[in-house]
């Protein structure tokens, strides 16, 4: 392994500090399994095992998959593999179920993320693209993964939204601002950042297909606006789903709209405004 050539990966994929929790981790995988770089899934699978038994707290083992995973992102990128191992492995020790409403967002401070000033000028549209997917279908990090560009079809003004294990397949309508948006980076954006053949709707800054961890850095550059709440790729669509629900959406067309495969998922996000205020003041006074 080139350590030089992973450490390059990771100061151009994420910020500083999050280059060197991943770099920790990576390395200590590897000083304890040198092999790891021909592990298949079985394998890994065997190693989160381990970490399972060492670490109680579930945050830990899903930071630890996490650098795994980024690791394997490597191994693709620089050509060493062609496969992705580790891909489709996902948690789920403790998560907790229920949808906290008083910590999401209003609809006027999701639309608010569009006007935020770019970092990178070069993928302005790619970014608009990716947050428009975000907060206007309210779609998850696999789904958004798995577009292609055949999926979007600007002429009836639709996106085929691919299903997963978690949700149905669907076909949203999209935006009058987001034809134009996907239709300037189809056109123009993604041709100049591609790099390798794929067909790949969403692609990182170095033209490869986006995984999901560029997307989920992506929103987290925008935490600032946002303290004292958690704002990642999963809150927005909990806030989206939500905030149909408060319009009065029935519940059905909701399900739809997200996907859910069944009704009870959607429930999940219906709560009184007297629930709702109790939830916040159980967070804010707690000793009330």
């Amino acid at each position: 392994m080139n350590d030089n050539t992973l450490t390059k990966y990771l100061e151009d994929h994420y910020t500083q500090a999050t280059a060197r929790a991943y770099g920790r981790e990576i390395a200590h995988y590897l000083q304890r399994h040198p092999g790891a770089g021909e592990y298949r899934y079985l394998r890994i699978l065997d190693y989160i095992g381990e970490c399972r038994s060492q670490h109680h707290n579930p945050q830990t083992v899903n930071r630890i998959l996490a650098s795994v995973k980024v690791y394997y992102d490597w191994l693709c990128h620089s050509g060493q593999r062609r496969d992705h191992p580790a891909g489709s492995i996902r948690l789920r020790d403790n998560r907790h179920k229920d949808v906290q409403l008083q910590d999401l967002f209003k609809p006027e401070e999701l639309e608010g993320l569009l006007e935020r000033k770019n970092r990178y000028a070069d993928l302005l549209t790619r970014n608009q693209v990716v947050i428009s997917l975000l907060i206007d279908q309210g779609l998850l990090l696999g789904e958004m993964t798995g577009l292609r560009t055949a999926d979007v079809r600007l002429k009836e003004g639709t996106i085929y939204i691919k299903g997963t294990p978690r949700t149905n397949a669907r076909t949203l309508p999209l935006k009058p601002r987001q034809i134009m948006l996907l239709h300037t980076y189809m056109i123009r954006e993604r041709p100049r950042l591609l790099q390798e053949k794929t067909d790949a709707l969403i692609l990182t800054k170095l033209g490869m297909a986006e995984r999901g961890e560029g997307i989920y850095y992506l929103v987290s550059t925008y935490q600032d606006l946002f303290p004292d709440r958690s704002l990642t790729p999963q809150t927005i669509r909990q806030s989206v789903i939500t905030n149909l629900l408060k319009q009065g959406h029935d519940l059905r067309v909701v399900q739809t709209f997200a996907g859910h495969k069944y009704p009870s998922a959607t429930e999940r996000y219906r709560q009184s405004q007297i629930e709702e205020l109790k939830a916040a003041v159980q967070k804010y006074h707690p000793f009330g």
